[in-house]
Formats: structure tokens, sequence, C-alpha cells
């Protein structure tokens, strides 16, 4: 196995009596885009604090880069990126002027700051907005700036802190672009934190669980989507669902069966052939449905078998 560009054994932090992170171990790959996924208060942010130097770990250690991150945190922030949830932007700055004073802050010389900002304009794509007062920006317009300020000195890792939570379906997808052309252009490692399980599985190579500071999962999306069972029955019923739940879980071939709302997912490790005779037990239970559906499994249904809750 090649050395790992992100690398944490045992990472814990605690702040008084409260556990935030319990124990993590990470190892994240050179060129990777690693899904840190979990519900609010789960330790993503926590975590991805210490391992970027913002934030002292009470136990276990970390690497970023090939350097420790409580003994050597220069070398780590040098070398790294980050955008995290709430982006400290300037409006009345313009974008080109944040930009530069970033570059700034890094000790870059004019020539290379500029050659640094017209890069990113054309990677971020915000066109003649980069003249303008951040104040103006949209939402989107704002992240991909954000994001942009965290690659002005060419990190080869970038932290990434739910980059698109309250932001419109467009603009989240102008995002994912811009970190796929990042990853796949510029060869960077990225640590992406997030609460939407289709961002996970749309960008990550792999992807970790965590859920009460503790990590419960890591795999590729395929691996933990195929650990939970091949097909997931998903049934609308009137009346009660728990009924309705013990009576699926009872057929041969069905697996977990949880309830919300007025629906009930079945996981069946063959749901062709599953589906029949869920129908038949269901309506012989007296249960009335009102629609039934079969698919292949989520990352939401991963996460609902580990931790017993959706995102």
């Amino acid at each position: 196995m090649s050395d790992a560009t992100i690398r944490a054994v045992g990472l814990k932090r605690t702040f008084g009596d409260v556990e935030a992170v319990k124990g993590v171990d990470l190892h994240v790959e050179a060129g990777q885009i690693y899904g840190f996924l979990g519900p609010n208060g789960a330790g993503k942010s926590t975590t991805v604090k210490m391992l970027s130097t913002l934030l002292s770990p009470t136990g276990g250690s970390a690497t970023v880069a090939g350097f420790d991150v409580a003994s050597q945190a220069t070398d780590v922030r040098l070398r790294i990126g980050v955008a995290l949830q709430s982006s400290a932007l300037d409006a009345k700055q313009t974008g080109r002027e944040l930009l530069d004073l970033q570059g700034r802050f890094y000790g870059m010389t004019k020539s290379n700051r500029a050659i640094r900002v017209k890069a990113l304009s054309e990677l971020i794509d915000i066109g003649d907005a980069l003249d303008r007062p951040i104040g103006t920006y949209s939402g989107g317009m704002a992240r991909r700036l954000d994001l942009a300020t965290a690659l002005i000195h060419q990190p080869t890792v970038v932290f990434l802190d739910e980059p698109t939570t309250g932001l419109d379906p467009a603009s989240r997808a102008s995002i994912w672009d811009e970190v796929r052309r990042l990853n796949v252009e510029q060869k960077v490692t990225v640590f992406l934190t997030t609460q939407y399980l289709e961002e996970a599985d749309a960008l990550a190579d792999r992807v970790a669980i965590i859920d009460g500071g503790l990590l419960v999962a890591e795999g590729t999306p395929d691996e933990l989507k195929r650990s939970i069972g091949s097909d997931v029955i998903i049934v609308t019923v009137t009346g009660d669902p728990q009924v309705a739940a013990t009576i699926a879980s009872s057929v041969p071939g069905c697996g977990p069966v949880d309830v919300h709302g007025n629906e009930i997912t079945v996981v069946a490790t063959n749901g062709s052939a599953s589906i029949g005779p869920v129908a038949i037990a269901l309506g012989a239970g007296g249960v009335v449905m009102t629609s039934m559906t079969l698919r292949q499994p989520t990352l939401d249904d991963v996460f609902l078998e580990l931790t017993g809750a959706r995102l």
C-alpha cells in the first residue's frame, strides 16, 4: 500500500466532558476524492479542523502531506487549502482583490499571483464577476470564489467542509463540476465532508461514515451499497406501518425493515424474487398498499442500516 496523503490513527478530540471524536482511523491515498459523511454533531467538522491544524487533537495522531498536524502545523498549512462551512468573504472587495490578497499571505510574488488568479478565474468560471464586489455575488458564485481562495498557493490537499450546504440545485451541480475538475486536472487530493449522500455517491472514490464520533463504515460507494443487500423494496401503506414491517420481515429472503412515515423499506437479497411474496404476505395480513417500488440500495440505505437514522 502506498503512503497516505492523509493518515489518522486513533484521532480524538474532547471538549470538557464531551467526546466529539472518539478515535478515528483514516487512510486517504493521493489523488482521491474522499467523502466524509455524517449528520450534524457526528464529528465531521471537528475532524476536519484537526486535520487542517485549526484544532489540536486530544488523543491519537494524524499526518497530512507527510507532516504531523500537531508538531509540524506550519508545514501542513503550506500544503493544504481549506474551505469551511462559513466563509469570511469581504463583501466590499472584488473577487480578484481577495485572491490577490490570499496569495500575498502565502508570500507569492506579484507575477506568480497574477498567473494563479488568471488560472483560477478560468477554473471557477465566474467571468466578469471577478472584478465586481463580492457582495453582488450569488451564493453559488461566493462558494466557488471561496474554493478558489483555498487553491491560490497550489496545495496538494484540499479540505472542503460541506461546500454546497444551502445552495440551490444548479449551484450545487456547478460546485460538483469544479471539484471534479480540480481533482482530475490538477491531481489534488480532496477531503469532502457532506450531509448530501448523492454528493458523496457522485464525487467520492471512497466514503467513510461517522456517527457519534466514531467511524461506522468505510469503502467505495459501491462496496458500501453492496454490503447491505442486493435490492430495496419500498412499500407505501395505509394504516399502521409497524404491522406491515413485522409482516415483511418474516418473508424469506428479506432482511432488516425500516419504517419511515407511512413507508416501509425492506432490504432483500434478491428483490425481483422477493417483491411478489412481500406483496402477497402484506395483502394476506390485511395491509392496504398504495405503492410498491423495487430499486438498488443507495448510500442513504447504508446510513440507515448502520446508524438507524436517515441523513
